[in-house]
């Protein structure tokens, strides 16, 4: 465990020394891709093959007998030319293939999109339409609703029949209601003409009342003026004796 954990740490320590940032990443990669250079150790292919070809001009530039080394540069130079080449030939191969992918991968991106606008399109579309289908739903579930308070309903022959009776019905107390009217009006008349009656009787019975009173009045002051009468003939007499 604990040797396990001493690798770890010298593979972090080590990452963390040699570890390059994104800018410098990429300025590595891009000399690299320039000089074909694709590892750390060794010479760089370009400078393997400046080498090859420097050597070939001084070669030549000898004033020397030095044809058999002239060949002998040359065909180093150029067999490193075409190790140059190669990898060259496979990047541009690379690029090619990388360039007519990103076009497909454009044209594929433009119909993608172009799909999505009419997928989009087409779901404005159904929603419209399903809204469109709840309308219409619940119109027939309203007139399903409807026929079924229809037929819940007794016939017309039935409806006009009752429509009759209660019509007669009215009729018939409309006719009480005017009797009844006509009743309470004659009533109405004759307690009146009670009220009247018995308002006159009152009053007769109040005047008999008051003659009777003074009948009774004046039958009781008679007796005395009779006596007075009386009393004043006898004194009449016995002054004329």
């Amino acid at each position: 465990m604990s040797v396990k954990g001493r690798r770890i740490t010298g593979r972090e320590t080590a990452a963390a020394n040699y570890a390059f940032g994104p800018h410098e990443d990429d300025i590595i990669i891009k000399h690299r891709l320039l000089t074909r250079t694709t590892t750390t150790r060794g010479e760089p292919p370009l400078k393997k093959l400046q080498k090859k070809f420097t050597s070939f001009v001084l070669e030549v530039e000898k004033d020397d007998d030095n044809y058999n080394d002239c060949e002998r540069l040359s065909r180093a130079f150029l067999q490193e030319l075409s190790t140059f080449e190669i990898p060259l030939l496979k990047s541009k191969a690379v690029v090619s293939a990388n360039l007519r992918e990103k076009e497909n991968f454009n044209e594929l991106k433009d119909e993608i999109n172009v799909q999505i606008s009419q997928a989009q399109a087409d779901i404005e579309d159904l929603k419209k339409q399903l809204e469109e289908s709840r309308i219409e739903r619940k119109h027939k579930e309203e007139c399903e609703a409807i026929k079924k308070l229809i037929a819940m309903q007794p016939p017309r022959s039935v409806t006009q029949k009752s429509i009759s009776e209660l019509e007669r019905e009215i009729a018939a107390l409309e006719a009480d209601n005017t009797a009844s009217s006509r009743m309470l009006e004659l009533r109405k008349k004759q307690f009146a003409l009670l009220l009247h009656v018995v308002e006159e009787l009152q009053n007769t019975i109040e005047e008999d009342q008051k003659n009777l009173i003074d009948d009774l009045r004046t039958a009781a002051e008679e007796p005395k003026i009779n006596g007075l009468e009386d009393m004043n003939g006898g004194t009449e007499a016995m002054i004329v004796d």
